[in-house]
């Protein structure tokens, strides 16, 4: 298990702290409080990160137009976009009359929850994990599939034509870019033999100097990053192919009628999918957590998260230009790339890895 010798600690330390006995407690409640903590602890990071990344973006956004971007609200404007949070915290909510009222509160609920909970079996690093599950990849792309229902309820449960668009086009953008981002998974899968993220990053792992040589986007799969890549893009409902938020056609899309901290939560899941795809380009394609030099202190254990962390940044710095560079693509557009041209792409490479495993893989 995942940082178990903290997890069973972590009650008997609470416990000497408060003086109350609680290294003697039941080992059930033992396991709860060791996750809820551990959970709550991991939770709040990602939301500073989250915090501070969306801040990059906006930055990068503006130096690419040559403006200087949130600069007053702090220093550098570091403060910005939690005054953007209280500000949404505390404007009022607005539900209109004609919507389905439970529906349309618990759309955002499911959207920010579905992408909370993917982030459970990302590895930080080696064993930096809550959850260590064997079929890590499959629990990852079943999170991804159903976020579209938090997209479809808020633009069903609004009763306005513009949000039923928007969900309608969400539901078909979705579904297409999905298969594609199945068969590059497939693809990973065969090469490390395991559906577990964690055994994934190994398997790149070398004893050479140039750790990086083994990575898999500097072998046979190279092809599949860039449409991983780009159909992460269509999935998170980024520039070029934010067709579900075309602000030209459907007035901000499926949530035009959400306001305060609905909305909040509305662009808190999106930014949560964004930087969990960044997660995912790393650990499948550049190696997660392991240095690109096996040479000492750049290898050591205690960067793993580091290294993580600077791939991430690096995959969010590439959303970010794709948004302030590339023109949106037409509804056609977009749907022609997805089933003309990456699902055969995709479905190609499947099988050319199959047979180069099996012919050069020794564990084939």
């Amino acid at each position: 298990m995942a940082l178990v010798e903290f997890f069973q600690m972590l009650p008997v330390w609470l416990g000497r702290l408060l003086n109350a006995g609680w290294g003697e407690m039941d080992y059930g409640w033992a396991w709860f409080l060791g996750h809820f903590t551990m959970i709550l602890i991991f939770d709040v990071v990602l939301l500073v990160l989250i915090a501070y990344l969306l801040l990059a973006d906006r930055k990068i956004w503006a130096a690419v137009q040559m403006r200087r971007g949130p600069n007053v609200v702090g220093p550098f404007g570091l403060l910005q976009t939690f005054a953007d949070l209280f500000k949404f915290l505390f404007k009022e909510v607005i539900i209109p009359a004609g919507a389905n009222k439970v529906i349309f509160v618990i759309a955002p609920l499911i959207t920010v929850i579905l992408a909370f909970a993917g982030w459970a079996v990302v590895p930080m690093a080696d064993k930096w994990v809550v959850s260590d599950i064997n079929v890590g990849i499959l629990y990852l792309f079943a999170m991804s599939s159903l976020g579209v229902y938090g997209i479809i309820m808020a633009g069903w449960a609004s009763n306005s034509k513009y949000p039923f668009l928007s969900a309608l086009r969400a539901a078909a953008q979705m579904v297409s870019y999905e298969v594609s981002i199945g068969f590059v998974i497939i693809t990973v899968l065969l090469f490390a033999g395991s559906l577990n993220l964690s055994d994934i990053v190994r398997a790149q792992s070398t004893t050479g100097v140039f750790a990086l040589a083994n990575w898999n986007v500097f072998s046979i799969l190279f092809p599949m990053l860039p449409i991983f890549f780009v159909s992460a893009l269509a999935e998170t409902n980024r520039p070029p192919f934010d067709l579900v938020e075309a602000e030209s056609e459907l007035v901000a899309g499926f949530f035009v009628e959400y306001s305060s901290t609905p909305f909040l939560l509305f662009f808190l899941g999106e930014y949560l999918s964004i930087v969990l795809m960044c997660a995912m380009c790393s650990i499948l394609f550049l190696g997660g957590w392991l240095s690109p030099l096996n040479i000492w202190p750049l290898n050591i254990p205690e960067l793993g998260i580091f290294w993580f962390l600077l791939k991430i940044c690096f995959f969010f710095f590439m959303f970010a230009m794709v948004k302030a560079m590339v023109p949106r693509y037409r509804y056609d557009q977009l749907m022609r790339l997805g089933w003309k041209v990456f699902l055969p792409t995709s479905l190609l490479w499947v099988v050319l890895t199959a047979a180069y495993v099996l012919v050069f893989h020794s564990n084939a």
